[in-house]
C-alpha cells in the first residue's frame, strides 16, 4: 500500500511539475460550464414535447438532466412525464429538437459572468483552449460563434464527432489531439460527472463549477478544484500547478 502512495505522489508531482514547466492546455465543457443555455435547451425539449402530446418540463428540472446528449435529455423528459418510448420514436423525437433548437440556440443562451474575460485572460498568458462537449458539433459550434466565444479556442470537438463522447476518454484524447496537446499537460474544466470522470478516465485534474447543471452538488462530484464563479478559475488552476 505504502509504494502505491508513493508511486501516486510521484506521478501527481510530476504532474504539477510539468504543467508549470510546459504550455498549458485546458479543455472546457459548454453547457453549464461556459454558457447557461438551459432556457433554450428546455424551451426546445418542451416543442419536443408538445409535438409528442406530452406535458412540458420545468426548466429546473432541466438543469439536472443536460450533460449527457439530447438524446438523453429527450428521454429524460419522456421519463418524467410517466411514458416510455422505443428507439425509433426517440430518434423521431431527436429529429424534431435538433430542427426547433439548431433556430434557437442563443435565443437566451448567454455566457456565465466573467467567462470572457477569463477566457481572454488564459490566452493572454499563452494557454490553448479547446471544448470538450457533448452537444453536437455543429450546435456547439454554432453557439460559441453566435456568442462570440470561438476566438479563444483552438478546437471544438462535440459528441458527434467522436466514436466515445464523455465520459470516456477518448473524447479528452481527440481534444487534445485536435490541438497539439498532451495528457501531461492537461486540466478539464466541467460542470457534471461526465466532465469530472472523464477526466479522472484520462488522468488529468479537473476543475468543477457549482454554477452547472448537475443532479449530483459540484462538491461531491471529486474534482481536484471546485469554483463558485469563472473569476475564480485562473486561481484554481493556478493552485494545480504549482
Amino acid at each position: 500500500m505504502q509504494t502505491c502512495h508513493k508511486d501516486l505522489l510521484l506521478t501527481t508531482i510530476h504532474h504539477r511539475i510539468t504543467l508549470m514547466t510546459q504550455q498549458l492546455f485546458i479543455l472546457f465543457d459548454l453547457d453549464g460550464t461556459l454558457v447557461d443555455s438551459a432556457p433554450d435547451l428546455t424551451g426546445a425539449l418542451n416543442h419536443t414535447m408538445a409535438q409528442l402530446n406530452l406535458p412540458p418540463v420545468d426548466e429546473a428540472n432541466v438543469r439536472h438532466m443536460v450533460g449527457f446528449g439530447a438524446r438523453r435529455l429527450i428521454e429524460q423528459g419522456v421519463e418524467v412525464a410517466g411514458v416510455e418510448l422505443n428507439h425509433d420514436e426517440i430518434e423521431a423525437a431527436f429529429r424534431i429538437f435538433l430542427d426547433y433548437y439548431g433556430d434557437h440556440v442563443v435565443d437566451l443562451t448567454r455566457p456565465f459572468p466573467g467567462t470572457a474575460e477569463v477566457l481572454k485572460h488564459f490566452q493572454q498568458q499563452g494557454a490553448i483552449m479547446a471544448v470538450c462537449t457533448n452537444k453536437p458539433q455543429a450546435l456547439s459550434d454554432k453557439v460559441l460563434r453566435l456568442l462570440s466565444l470561438d476566438q479563444y479556442f483552438s478546437a471544438v470537438i462535440g459528441a458527434d464527432a467522436v466514436p466515445n463522447p464523455k465520459p470516456h476518454a477518448d473524447h479528452i484524447h481527440a481534444t487534445l489531439d485536435a490541438i497539439g496537446g498532451n495528457i501531461g499537460q492537461a486540466i478539464m474544466v466541467g460542470d457534471s460527472a461526465t466532465d469530472i470522470n472523464a477526466a479522472r478516465n484520462a488522468n488529468i485534474p479537473s476543475v468543477a463549477v457549482s454554477f452547472g447543471y448537475t443532479p449530483v452538488p459540484a462538491a461531491e462530484l471529486g474534482a481536484d478544484r471546485l469554483i463558485d464563479h469563472m473569476s475564480e478559475l485562473p486561481e484554481a488552476i493556478a493552485a494545480l500547478t504549482a
